[in-house]
């Protein structure tokens, strides 16, 4: 009996981590906003985000004593960030500068749905009723939302869109390369290969830092909740709940990306973005509960 209390309270504190993960992530928008406002340039807002939280992670690391990864295994996690995390990241950040959070966020949303597609090519894995029914529904909401804003902000849509690829690629290559308790490790060097991405980038287009306290302000936010938090609380989530539970949980980040950005950046909801996000949101939902639970 007293087992079982353990086991729930372990899953309930775990299931709150990865809440706390969403959040954080959840917040970028807003202290990417601010970053802007006080004149930096996307190049050097990453090359500063991932410079400290890549410093933090490497930290963590060794205070916790952790072991290096092989060779191989160094060289693979730095392609994985320089080619995969890098065109993520500058494609979300690139698209927050041409349509709003929340259409950026929802549509980032759709790499479930890609994921999938991925998976059933590459990595043959069988695509079940639940999941074609997730993957119609991403797609509709996706095609209402882009309905609405494509003759405003095309470069925005095809911005997301392109994150969303960019991480679905991501994914399916970190499912096949990281190890069990490597997350913290995997994570310090493939942000370390974003590092490099990014620092070459402002040799060639210059460091522009903010030239307001509130930007710096604005790019530590980003570093220390928005990734080294973000990524300490999901991946210690993860090992308690199981994935899918994490991910199940993980929806409440396009929820709070929208719900901050109505708050925070003033932004209007139509309907159109409301009834996509809700087919997108019921997508990741199908998805999650159609997995199986590895805890």
């Amino acid at each position: 009996m007293e087992n079982d209390a353990m086991k729930t309270q372990e899953k309930n504190s775990g299931i709150l981590l990865v809440a706390i993960s969403a959040v954080s992530f959840g917040l970028i928008p807003i202290f990417a906003k601010m970053a802007y406002s006080s004149g930096t340039s996307i190049y050097t807002l990453l090359f500063l985000r991932f410079l400290v939280a890549t410093a933090f992670m490497f930290s963590l690391m060794f205070i916790r004593k952790l072991p290096l990864p092989s060779r191989k295994e160094i060289i693979s996690f730095l392609l994985l960030g320089a080619f995969g995390y890098a065109g993520q990241a500058f494609c979300y950040f690139m698209a927050l500068n041409y349509a709003s959070a929340s259409v950026v966020a929802l549509l980032i949303y759709t790499y479930p749905a890609l994921v999938m597609i991925g998976s059933a090519i590459f990595l043959k894995e069988r695509i079940t009723t639940q999941k074609i029914v997730s993957l119609v529904l991403a797609f509709v909401g996706a095609f209402i939302i882009i309905g609405a804003e494509f003759e405003a902000s095309p470069p925005g849509i095809i911005l997301a869109i392109s994150s969303a690829v960019f991480y679905s690629i991501y994914i399916l290559i970190n499912s096949r390369i990281i190890k069990a308790g490597m997350g913290i490790q995997s994570s310090a060097f493939t942000m370390l290969g974003v590092v490099f991405v990014y620092g070459i980038m402002n040799l060639f287009a210059g460091f522009t830092p903010p030239k307001e306290t509130v930007g710096y302000i604005a790019i530590l936010l980003i570093a220390m909740i928005s990734t080294v938090l973000a990524f300490w609380s999901f991946l210690t989530g993860l090992e308690k709940t199981g994935a899918s539970t994490t991910a199940l949980v993980s929806t409440l980040e396009p929820v709070v990306i929208i719900l901050s950005s109505v708050i925070f950046l003033s932004e209007k909801l139509t309907i159109n973005i409301i009834l996509g996000g809700i087919l997108i949101l019921t997508a990741l939902i199908i998805t999650t509960l159609s997995a199986k639970e590895t805890a």
